[in-house]
């Protein structure tokens, strides 16, 4: 591993504006479900076409959380990006009410390459240079994705949560810990995502991000969390198949964030050149939403896919 270190048809359906940014609504098709998803541009866009960023977010979240924030700085840099609802979140809910909210890591990273396979279509889209961009929980999705599409250019991760066996079992309290969510699992049933500290019954009991009205704790997000994701989630290791990819590789983490150790099996097992980016004191929420740490973030990001982009020199 080379690594540096630093301190598909889609029916475009509503057009509305942020701040110097165009948001397009979007739909696809994926093994039997229909996505929603949003085609982030820079505003009055001349249809041009753009180098551009899949976007995906953290464990049951929905676009409109850090996905957009993400998007939305990219497109301050010059990039196109596009976000979208998995299957079963948000407005891709047209899934049974018992199969929705399910923390699906192959679920996912089927969403991720379909999204890939759609958006080179568009014609604002230049479909030479597609990138990804995972935040938290779907890093290792976007990873697993990105591997099995060779188009993708590059990939950058923000806070990545890549997690093996071992990190399983010191997070959830064991093996035995993790057999017993398991087991919970089987039995099916759905529960709130998220509440203030000391809330019970719910699968994150604290303060923050998720529940603050002005940061995630919004009215598009679900809130809910399907217990039959325990087993494919907990069994998920991705911190240990760094080997499958092949794209250049830029991260953007924290000690103080979740699971670094994640980060540092991944890139001893990762075979291609990689960029790493440790920041001082940022903890895993302030990389969903706070301003200084965000744009770091975002330039760190931004500057990696520029690197790794095709030109006109290049055909």
């Amino acid at each position: 591993m080379n690594l540096a270190t630093l301190s598909a048809t889609a029916s475009l359906l509503a057009t509305s504006a942020l701040a110097d940014v165009e948001t397009r609504a979007f739909s696809f098709e994926n093994e039997g479900a229909t996505l929603s998803g949003t085609l982030y541009l820079p505003e009055g866009h001349d249809g041009t076409a753009l180098p551009t960023v899949v976007v995906t977010g953290a464990w049951t979240t929905v676009e409109e959380q850090m996905p957009a924030t993400y998007a939305q700085q990219m497109v301050q840099r010059g990039f196109a990006a596009v976000s979208f609802d998995f299957r079963g979140w948000g407005k891709s809910g047209d899934l049974p009410q018992n199969v929705r909210f399910v923390e699906s890591p192959t679920a996912k990273t089927s969403d991720i390459e379909a999204a890939f396979g759609m958006i080179g279509d568009l014609a604002e889209v230049d479909a030479r240079n597609i990138f990804g961009l995972g935040i938290c929980a779907s890093a290792g999705y976007m990873v697993d994705a990105v591997s099995n599409t060779p188009s993708v250019k590059a990939i950058g991760l923000v806070a990545p949560w890549l997690q093996n066996e071992e990190i399983v079992n010191a997070v959830y309290g064991g093996a035995e810990g993790v057999q017993e969510l398991i087991e919970m699992g089987r039995a099916g049933g759905i529960i709130p995502a998220a509440g203030p500290a000391g809330t019970e019954g719910v699968l994150m009991p604290f303060d923050g991000y998720y529940s603050d009205p002005a940061l995630g704790a919004i009215p598009a997000y679900d809130n809910q969390w399907n217990n039959a994701g325990w087993e494919g989630w907990l069994t998920y290791h991705p911190a240990d198949n760094a080997e499958r990819l092949n794209q250049p590789l830029a991260i953007v983490h924290s000690e103080s964030a979740a699971i670094p150790q994640g980060v540092s099996t991944f890139l001893n097992g990762f075979l291609g050149d990689a960029t790493l980016q440790m920041l001082e004191g940022v903890t895993q929420f302030d990389f969903y939403h706070n301003d200084e740490d965000v744009t770091r973030a975002a330039d760190a990001m931004a500057a990696h896919f520029r690197a790794n982009m095709t030109t006109g020199d290049d055909l």
